[in-house]
């Protein structure tokens, strides 16, 4: 869980403190001076600006003397938790532990290092930039590596307007849901957006490597498809398979997209886990005021987290990961961890589950 640092501020102290507080799932880190300047925010001026703007006929705090100062963010990082502990969370304890949010900040790279199989799971939006995938990032710090791929492997997909992906000097046109793999050792990696108004969203997920592949573009169209569910069963839909080892060769990295049709709302049921692997869900293609509920935990100890559009989750190997929305939807899956069999799983049946 990411903390909020320090506030330092005799004569506002308290206001800094409250706003802070109220908003720290917007900011990562901050540290207010005497000057009222906010330095080392990992969030955009807007969102700071709308957080204090709540705020500031109740405490007094001038907007004209925030200002920032660029650099490496303090990356949000997810140590590992164990299911005896977990049956014992509150809700936002729960939100806290494994729900990420607000992945995409126009011209920014949102990154959160989940110690379960160390996953990374990314966000960026440009806009008006060029972005660097290591933005924001220290991956001397983080990593121990000198840039951001040196160790791992990555893919991606857009889930926004058209945009481009160059990857140490080749260049991938990206459309709607299209994915790239980028390889180990690859060097440079810069996103942009054809349409600054209508931006390309790139969801990621890295994880660890120990050899290099090719890297490969796969557009929605080349994956490998797996229709299952049924009508009657309220889970009609179609597995879309991208980097998968029936597709491309890679380390340890799994991902694929899930569509589900009209009038279906739950994803892989029967629940299962998968004890040799983690995963990360992305739901996305919620509309509206639509929410998911997403089912975690252990089979016999479930709890569930309340999901909007374009949010994550972070499922360990012990726990289930299954979901109701209350319309249809979409999710990108990503596996990492021991293998690459994609039915290497343990179901668990609904009426065995508590």
């Amino acid at each position: 869980m990411v903390k909020h640092g320090q506030v330092y501020n005799k004569q506002t102290h308290n206001a800094s403190l409250t706003v802070v507080n109220m908003h720290r799932k917007s900011l990562q880190f901050c540290r207010i001076c005497p000057l009222k300047k906010i330095y080392d925010c990992a969030n955009l001026y807007t969102d700071l600006k709308s957080c204090i703007q709540v705020e500031k006929n109740k405490y007094k705090l001038n907007l004209k003397e925030i200002k920032f100062k660029g650099g490496n963010k303090i990356m949000d990082i997810r140590y590992s938790a164990n299911q005896r502990d977990v049956k014992r969370y509150t809700t936002q304890e729960l939100r806290d532990e494994f729900l990420i949010q607000n992945l995409y900040a126009a011209n920014e790279v949102v990154a959160v290092y989940s110690h379960v199989d160390r996953m990374v799971t990314l966000g960026c939006m440009p806009t008006t930039e060029t972005v660097s995938i290591d933005k924001g990032i220290d991956c001397w710090k983080n990593f121990g590596t000198h840039y951001f791929l040196e160790r791992r492997e990555i893919g991606i997909f857009n889930i926004g307007g058209s945009g481009r992906i160059v990857a140490d000097g080749q260049e991938f046109q990206m459309g709607y849901k299209d994915c790239l793999y980028i390889t180990k050792g690859t060097k440079e990696v810069y996103f942009s957006s054809d349409d600054a108004s209508a931006p390309a969203k790139f969801y990621m997920v890295s994880a660890p490597a120990h050899t290099s592949y090719t890297t490969t573009y796969i557009p929605i169209a080349k994956a490998a498809k797996r229709p299952c569910g049924a009508s009657e069963t309220a889970n009609k839909r179609v597995i879309n398979q991208f980097i998968h080892p029936d597709v491309l060769k890679t380390c340890q990295l799994s991902m694929g997209m899930t569509v589900l049709e009209e009038g279906s709302v739950w994803n892989t049921m029967p629940s299962h886990t998968h004890e040799r692997r983690m995963e990360v869900y992305m739901y996305f293609e919620v509309p509206g005021d639509n929410v998911v509920f997403h089912m975690m935990g252990e089979p016999t100890e479930t709890r569930h987290i309340v999901m909007k559009n374009e949010e994550a989750v972070i499922s360990p190997s012990w726990s289930i990961h299954s979901g109701a929305g209350t319309s249809n939807y979409t999710f990108i899956w990503a596996m990492g961890g021991e293998n690459m069999e994609f039915d290497d799983m343990d179901t668990m049946m609904p009426n065995q589950m508590k």
